[in-house]
């Protein structure tokens, strides 16, 4: 999730019931829902951790010291971990990245939904990559109707946003993990169009 977890109060029902749904790690203590959560299948796990960026974004417990704390403690029992740091700031995530180097198997930015060319492997084998892309319209401005952003651009009024229901694409990537020690092997980027799809 990330700065938009709150936007459907409905959310309060369900999000501390509901193991796949995770929220920054990094809100105040006493903020309804998880950090983070293990995934099994296959024979595997894979613990994932959820933290947002304070650079642009809404004043936040500090991303940095809630890695440590929560890596460190994963570290105990899982040797595979991503990092989902849902952050505005490249230099922020590029950041997260280095910081946690050699702990998290993948660093991955979210929320500018524009995916990112430097998918690398860090030389203490975490995987990263600044954005993974978004998953949707990709005729419009990142996911939206073009003419109403433009009208906003343009005269700073208010409008109403509207899902563009165009050709729709699928950015993600795909990262393979040493089972003996959680280090990145190979990450790739994924990019799927309605028209076309190609794996780089």
């Amino acid at each position: 999730m990330g700065n938009h977890t709150w936007d459907n109060k409905e959310i309060f029902d369900f999000i501390d019931d509901e193991p796949r749904i995770i929220r920054p790690a990094n809100f105040p203590p006493g903020t309804p829902g998880r950090g983070y959560t293990v995934v099994k299948g296959g024979g595997k796990e894979l613990a994932i951790v959820n933290l947002q960026g304070r650079t642009f974004l809404p004043a936040i417990d500090c991303p940095f010291r809630a890695a440590d704390d929560i890596v460190d403690e994963l570290r105990k029992k899982h040797k595979h971990i991503l990092v989902d740091f849902h952050a505005e700031a490249t230099s922020e995530k590029i950041a997260m990245g280095w910081h946690l180097d050699g702990r998290a198997s993948i660093v991955v930015g979210t929320h500018t939904h524009v995916q990112s060319n430097d998918d690398t492997i860090l030389p203490q084998g975490t995987a990263y990559q600044t954005d993974a892309g978004m998953v949707g319209p990709y005729e419009g401005v990142l996911g939206m109707q073009k003419e109403a952003v433009l009208q906003k651009f343009q005269t700073q009024l208010p409008v109403r946003f509207q899902v563009d229901m165009g050709k729709w694409h699928f950015h993600a990537i795909s990262v393979e993990l040493d089972d003996s020690n959680g280090k990145a092997r190979k990450i790739q980027k994924i990019r799927l169009k309605e028209d076309e799809w190609r794996m780089d």
